[in-house]
Order: C-alpha cells, then structure tokens, then sequence
C-alpha cells in the first residue's frame, strides 16, 4: 500500500507581493523628498562656500590696491576668479556675480541655475560688511546657522 505525504506549496501569494510593493512604495514616497532636499542642501553649502572664497578674493585685492574688485576685469582689476557653483565638475548649479560695486563696497550673488532653478532660498548674498541673504526664504535657514 502506497503511502501518501502532503505536500505544502511554499511560496508567496500575489495579496502577499503587493502588500510588500505598497509598503515600499510609502516608505520610497516619504524617503524621497528627504533625499532631494539633501542633495539641495548639499549644493547650497558648496555655494555659500564659494561666496565667501570670493569674499576673502575681493578683500585681499582691496588691501593691496584700496578698492574692489570690477565685474568687467581688465588690465587694472581683474574679475572674479570664477563665476559658476561647483568651481569643477560638469554640472553647476549656481552663477556667481558681483553686484552694488564701488570703490568701497560690493554684493557677491549667487543665482541658482539648472536643477537648483526652483530653490526655496532663492540667491543667496554676501556684502562687503559680511551680511547674508537670500532673496526668498528663511536666510537663517538658508546659511546654516
């Protein structure tokens, strides 16, 4: 007499794979947006940081010639060693200029571009007296405290 064993099938059911897709899908749907403003913030820094570099430029250049800096360069004054956010790489995301300039005074500007376009901070600024801003947003918040 043969004998007859039970055999389970094991594997998962189609309600079990989609209730593990959903779950994925809310935890990607509530990870992603912290991702992206990770990234944001991240470009912010590099900008911040290149202002204030370009901030050190202009006020080396005003103690050896009593002024700054122009935005056209030239043979008396030259312009700003670089204009774009990240200095390397290919992609920049912010474009670095000179504004409010006189012999005694400037606004360095940095205008998001390309993917940083729709910024919360908007342009970021830094004067000659060292005051930050931004043009939208907590300016707190946007430099870091």
């Amino acid at each position: 007499m043969p004998v007859y064993t039970c055999q389970k099938n094991r594997g998962f059911t189609l309600i079990e794979v989609m209730i593990v897709v959903v779950i994925i899908g809310i935890l990607a749907s509530i990870a992603y947006p912290s991702y992206v403003e990770y990234v944001n913030e991240s470009r912010r820094s590099e900008a911040r940081s290149n202002l204030l570099e370009l901030a050190q430029f202009m006020e080396r250049y005003h103690a050896a010639n009593g002024r700054y800096v122009t935005s056209a360069g030239g043979s008396d004054a030259p312009a700003l060693p670089y204009t774009q956010s990240p200095k390397e790489g290919g992609s920049k995301f912010y474009t670095l200029s000179l504004s409010n300039l006189s012999s005694g005074a400037y606004q360095l500007n940095a205008a998001p571009m390309g993917a940083m376009a729709g910024d919360r901070c908007g342009t970021l600024t830094l004067s000659h007296q060292g005051l930050k801003g931004s043009t939208s947003g907590d300016k707190d918040d946007c430099w870091g405290r």
